[in-house]
């Protein structure tokens, strides 16, 4: 008399749940050897586990509940042998882009790691002193915004001649400048030529002060006044660079030139 498992026993040989026997049941995929037609119990016998362990191992090769189907229902090795072909091509394409997706994550990672080794705990105003620095304006844009930011350089290069885009290269920074009641958005170039939007910052010695976005206008304001009253400077224009908290959030380092 041929051996018969229970659905729950079967389940823990083939490491599978009763339910997603119950679904192989429907779908045809796999029906157990014997209904009981009064308690409607399962039953599966060894040709049943083989079966299902076979289809265990086909769904660890990443095949679909569809594909495994097709290559159990063939009889033919060539027709198998080019199945398993596809299916490995596939796979070599999904590696290749978990591949792109681990790089992409260590550069977000290393991009973080560097963003939290430079960030000032302090709102303490100080001093800087910075070379001269080359910007490129966005016009279009006036305030930071989580659209404008996601891969904020587009900005800068759309601006650029197709033919010019190898000329021009941008630090990973974004930041506002204020200059005679107008306000744009800038990027600092690292790679450039001559452009209608660039603009160069003297270099020279600048009050910085971190703040919030909602403080980032007093802020400001204080250091205009501490300019004026302790340096005798009055500066044309006021830096605001963006300063990342998280991945959707920012503070401000505020800069006011004062030589």
């Amino acid at each position: 008399m041929e051996k018969l498992f229970s659905i729950s026993k079967t389940a823990k040989m083939v490491n599978m749940t009763t339910e997603t026997l119950r679904h192989y049941d429907r779908i045809g995929l796999c029906h157990p050897h014997k209904v009981d037609e009064w308690t409607g119990y399962r039953y599966y016998s060894e040709q049943e586990i083989v079966r299902l362990s076979t289809i265990s191992a086909l769904k660890n090769m990443d095949l679909s509940l569809e594909e495994i189907q097709k290559i159990l229902d063939f009889n033919d090795f060539n027709k198998i042998i080019d199945f398993l072909n596809k299916a490995e091509i596939s796979a070599n394409e999904k590696i290749s882009n978990l591949e792109e997706i681990k790089k992409r994550i260590h550069r977000a990672k290393l991009f973080y790691e560097t963003k939290s080794a430079n960030k000032e705990d302090t709102n303490d105003t100080i001093i800087q002193e910075f070379p001269k620095r080359v910007i490129m304006l966005a016009p279009q844009l006036t305030t930071p915004t989580i659209s404008n930011l996601w891969n904020y350089h587009r900005h800068f290069y759309t601006q650029i001649d197709e033919a010019n885009k190898n000329e021009f290269a941008f630090e990973d920074l974004a930041g506002i400048i204020e200059k005679k009641d107008k306000i744009s958005m800038f990027t600092i170039c690292t790679k450039y030529k001559k452009h209608s939007n660039l603009l160069t910052l003297p270099a020279g010695k600048y009050l910085c002060s971190n703040c919030t976005q909602e403080s980032r206008k007093q802020t400001l304001d204080k250091l205009l006044y501490i300019a004026k009253n302790q340096y005798n400077k009055s500066p044309d224009f006021t830096i605001s660079i963006v300063v990342l908290t998280g991945i959707l959030q920012w503070d401000y380092q505020v800069q006011v030139l004062i030589s």
